[in-house]
C-alpha cells in the first residue's frame, strides 16, 4: 500500500510544527528543573562516620565518649549538631568532638589539602570560622590545631593546641593555668597539661567568640616557644567543632575555611637580599616601667650561640590594647599586635655572647600584660 503525505503539509508548516515541538519539549524541560529539589544536606549517625564539604574539608561525627546517639548534617559551608543524647560528668572527658576539619585526622585526609607541612616552610595559615551556639548545653567551643615531630597520617599527634572560643558550664581545659598570653593581637588565658596520650596547650577567650579570622601561626609560633614543640615539626591538621559534656542539639559551625601557604627551605625562610640570615639561640630580657595608661620597656637580646647573628629581627605579639609611640636603637614596627624591632646601621650585628639594648614607650588599656614569647630571627628566645 502507497502512503501518501498530506497535501496540506506545506514546508512553512512544518517548521511551525517543528517549532511548536521544541517550544514544547523546552517547557517540559524548565518545569523539570524547577520541580527538581537542592542537594539536600548529608546527616551522619556513626560513630565516626565523614563526609566531604565544598570539595575540601572534611566534616566527622567524631562520637568517642558516649554510646548516646549523636548525629551531625554536614551543610555546604559546615555543620551542626542535629541530635546529642546521653551526658558524660563535668569532671572528665567530653562526649565526642564534632568538627571540620583540612589535614590528616587519623587515617583519613581531606581532599587536597597541603598538610602535613614542616613548620619552618608554612608562611602562614589562615583561617576563619563562624560558631553558633546555645545555652541549654554544657560544652566548649574549640578550634584544634595538631603538630607532631612526623608528618603522621594517623593516630595520635604529640601536641594539641586549643582553642576556646566559649564555654558554657562547669568544665575547663587539661591541666592547669599557666598565666595569659596576647596571641593573634587577643589576650588568652593559657592552660598546659596532658591526658595521657599527647599534650595539650589551651588559649581560652575570656567571653564568647561567634567568628574570627585569623592566622594559625600565630598559636604554633608561641606554643613552640613555649618548648611543646620544635620549628622541625609538621602541622598535620587544623579543625574547628564542639567538646559536648551535656546535650548539644543546634550547635554549629556555620562557615570554616583553611589555607596554608608553604614554599620555604626548611631549617628557616628562603633567602632573599636584606634576610637576616640563620637562625641562633638568644635569651630576651623584658623589663618594663608602668603608670596608668602607659609604660615604656628595656629590651635586651642576647645572642647565647657559637655564631653572629647578623641582620637581626626580633618579632612578638604586643597584649591587645598596647600601642607603641616611640622607640630608640631599634625601628619597631607596626605600632601594634605583632611587631618586629629590627637594628639600626650600628647595632645590626650580635655576637657570639654579645647583647645589645633597645627600648620602646607605648600606651596600654584594661590589664597591663608582656608579651609571651620572642623569636630572634624566626628562632625562639628563651626569657629571662
Amino acid at each position: 500500500m502507497r502512503t501518501l503525505w498530506p497535501r496540506a503539509r506545506t514546508r512553512r508548516g512544518i517548521l511551525s510544527s517543528l517549532s511548536a515541538a521544541v517550544a514544547t519539549l523546552a517547557l517540559t524541560a524548565s518545569l523539570v528543573t524547577a520541580a527538581a529539589p537542592a542537594q539536600a544536606d548529608t546527616t551522619l549517625c556513626e560513630p565516626f562516620g565523614t563526609t566531604t564539604i565544598q570539595g575540601r574539608y572534611v566534616v566527622q561525627n567524631n562520637r568517642w565518649g558516649s554510646s548516646a546517639t549523636q548525629c551531625v548534617t554536614a551543610t555546604d559551608t559546615g555543620f551542626r549538631v542535629a541530635q546529642a543524647d546521653g551526658s558524660a560528668p563535668t569532671n572528665g572527658a567530653p562526649k565526642s568532638y564534632p568538627s571540620v576539619f583540612n589535614g590528616c585526622h587519623y587515617t583519613t585526609c581531606s581532599p587536597g589539602t597541603a598538610l602535613p607541612a614542616r613548620l619552618d616552610t608554612v608562611s602562614e595559615a589562615p583561617s576563619g570560622v563562624s560558631y553558633g551556639f546555645v545555652d541549654d548545653a554544657v560544652y566548649n567551643a574549640s578550634y584544634d590545631i595538631w603538630l607532631d615531630p612526623t608528618a603522621r597520617t594517623d593516630g595520635v599527634n604529640r601536641t594539641e593546641i586549643m582553642i576556646w572560643f566559649n564555654r558554657v558550664g562547669p568544665i575547663q581545659p587539661i591541666g592547669s593555668p599557666v598565666g595569659t598570653a596576647a596571641v593573634g593581637g587577643r589576650t588568652w588565658e593559657v592552660w598546659s597539661g596532658g591526658n595521657g596520650s599527647n599534650d595539650v596547650l589551651s588559649f581560652v577567650a575570656p567571653s564568647a567568640i561567634t567568628g574570627w579570622n585569623f592566622d594559625v601561626m600565630d598559636f604554633v609560633r608561641a606554643t613552640v616557644a613555649r618548648g611543646l614543640a620544635e620549628d622541625d615539626w609538621y602541622l598535620t591538621s587544623v579543625q574547628a567543632g564542639f567538646e559536648p559534656w551535656q546535650n548539644g542539639t543546634g550547635l554549629s559551625v556555620n562557615s570554616f575555611s583553611s589555607t596554608v601557604e608553604t614554599g620555604g627551605t626548611p631549617g628557616g625562610p628562603d633567602p632573599d637580599p636584606g634576610d637576616p640570615g640563620d637562625t641562633a639561640a638568644c635569651e630576651v630580657s623584658y623589663g618594663t616601667n608602668v603608670w596608668q595608661d602607659g609604660f615604656t620597656a628595656d629590651v635586651t637580646v642576647t645572642n647565647t650561640g657559637t655564631s653572629a647573628v647578623d641582620g637581626w629581627r626580633l618579632a612578638f605579639t604586643l597584649p591587645s590594647g598596647q600601642r607603641i609611640t616611640n622607640a630608640w636603637n631599634a625601628s619597631v614596627t607596626p605600632s601594634g599586635g605583632e611587631v618586629r624591632a629590627t637594628g639600626a646601621s650600628h647595632n645590626a650585628r650580635i655576637a657570639p655572647g654579645g647583647s645589645l639594648s633597645f627600648g620602646f614607650q607605648a600606651t596600654y588599656s584594661g590589664t597591663f600584660t608582656e608579651p609571651a614569647g620572642f623569636r630572634l630571627n624566626d628562632a625562639a628566645c628563651a626569657t629571662a
